[in-house]
């Protein structure tokens, strides 16, 4: 089983970074290969960083023989995905949005279909819009055909729509709780539904 974390912050090392790594971390003690894709790097790889509509039907033309191409080749490969964004303005980074604006491709030729997704988010205040923000990250994942979790597990509760910290994440103490939820959820919904998704 292999999870991805994408760190859509510009900053590879901030809070979002740690909230991916946490879950990440989680995966991996419950058995999973874990990788990491730091958006920004990859989106800083191409010459135009930002979806054109350069072709229609997508070829991917754009970003081929780029690290952008090699983070969506490892997308392909994912049975589950934590997306994190710090909230900027209510909603996702313009790194992330590019990121996954970009992903036409991979929509069209179901690349991340029935890939279980997760979100993250982390705001400067409590009640800075994270809430919004793990919205958006579910639009996202839910154009590409991807099959929502959220951090609620077992005996615990049902759960939320994601984990949504504020900033330093870590001291977040509910939001720490929340991430090994999210953990043990992804990596649950990741194995049962391993027959669902195109080998």
């Amino acid at each position: 089983m292999l999870i991805i974390g994408i760190n859509g912050s510009p900053n590879a090392k901030g809070n979002t970074a740690f909230l991916v790594d946490k879950i990440l971390e989680q995966a991996s003690t419950l058995g999973a290969h874990t990788q990491l894709i730091q958006v920004a790097e990859l989106v800083n790889s191409v010459k135009q960083p930002f979806c054109v509509v350069c072709s229609n039907p997508c070829t991917g033309a754009c970003y081929k023989g780029t690290p952008l191409e090699e983070g969506y080749e490892l997308l392909r490969k994912a049975d589950g995905v934590i997306i994190g964004s710090p909230t900027y303005f209510g909603t996702v980074t313009a790194q992330l949005k590019a990121f996954f604006d970009k992903t036409r491709k991979l929509r069209r030729e179901f690349w991340l279909y029935n890939t279980v997704g997760a979100g993250v988010t982390v705001g400067g205040s409590k009640y800075g819009g994270q809430e919004a923000t793990i919205k958006a990250l579910h639009d996202i994942m839910l154009v590409q055909g991807m099959v929502i979790v959220g951090d609620g597990f077992g005996e615990k509760d049902a759960g939320h729509h994601g984990v949504a910290a504020h900033r330093p994440a870590d001291q977040d103490e509910f939001a720490l709780e929340r991430l090994q939820l999210l953990g043990k959820r992804l990596v649950q919904v990741c194995d049962a539904t391993q027959s669902i998704r195109k080998s």
